[in-house]
């Protein structure tokens, strides 16, 4: 049975996620504390996480912080009723893998969490490597050889979902489904539009190209030979 860690400190919002959960084949385990919930989430290694971020005792994002910095790597949603995009980008950037504003849909928090799941298993590495591309899961940095590569949250999650399988084909579809959780696939260019922005960091001026499109089928990375 999947496990899952709640920490949460409001009772009814746990309870719904809780109980849903559950009706789902879930096994909750459920915290109030961020403290508590830290313990927790050591000794029971959970499959997934949902954190809130104003937490007693210890605030959500340094819960999550810690986890990382054991090299916990347990996928985690962050649920907040801040939602401002720079409160966004700090639950990412803090090791936060999805991040969902109050009020939510319960139906879409159950969809996200599915979507984590059905990531490959983290590796014990934190820097994944594919050739002279160079990523940093803990410090959340980027470089290509000697040279820093800046990137935006979504970015670094979609470079680290095409290193994770380098040489593989890898279609809109799945992108969407994977990176952007979209549990359909709507008419839209947001893959190209944030894979054109990876592209023109990742493959500099006077760099062989190591991100590649396959026209009409999606896109491969690959390390330059």
């Amino acid at each position: 049975m999947t496990k899952v860690l709640l920490i949460e400190d409001d009772d009814e919002t746990a309870g719904e996620i809780t109980a849903e959960l559950a009706d789902r084949g879930f096994e909750v385990e459920w915290s109030s504390d961020g403290l508590d919930g830290l313990a927790k989430a050591r000794d029971l290694r959970p499959d997934a996480m949902i954190v809130d971020r104003l937490l007693p005792g210890m605030d959500g994002l340094t819960v999550i912080e810690s986890l990382r910095k054991d090299q916990v790597r347990t996928p985690v949603l962050v649920l907040s009723a801040l939602g401002a995009v720079d409160d966004r980008v700090r639950g990412l950037r803090m090791g936060g893998d999805d991040y969902l504003t109050k009020p939510f849909a319960i139906v879409e928090l159950v969809a996200r969490i599915e979507a984590l799941l059905r990531r490959p298993p983290e590796t014990r590495e934190t820097n994944l490597r594919v050739g002279q591309l160079e990523l940093d899961l803990i410090e959340r940095t980027a470089k290509r050889g000697e040279r820093k590569i800046d990137l935006l949250p979504r970015e670094f999650r979609l470079l680290e979902y095409m290193m994770r399988r380098s040489d593989q084909l890898l279609t809109r579809a799945m992108l969407l489904e994977e990176v952007w959780n979209y549990k359909f696939v709507p008419a839209t260019n947001l893959v190209d539009v944030h894979m054109g922005r990876v592209r023109h960091k990742v493959d500099g001026p006077g760099d062989n190209p190591m991100i590649h499109n396959v026209r009409g089928a999606g896109f491969i990375l690959r390390a330059v030979p």
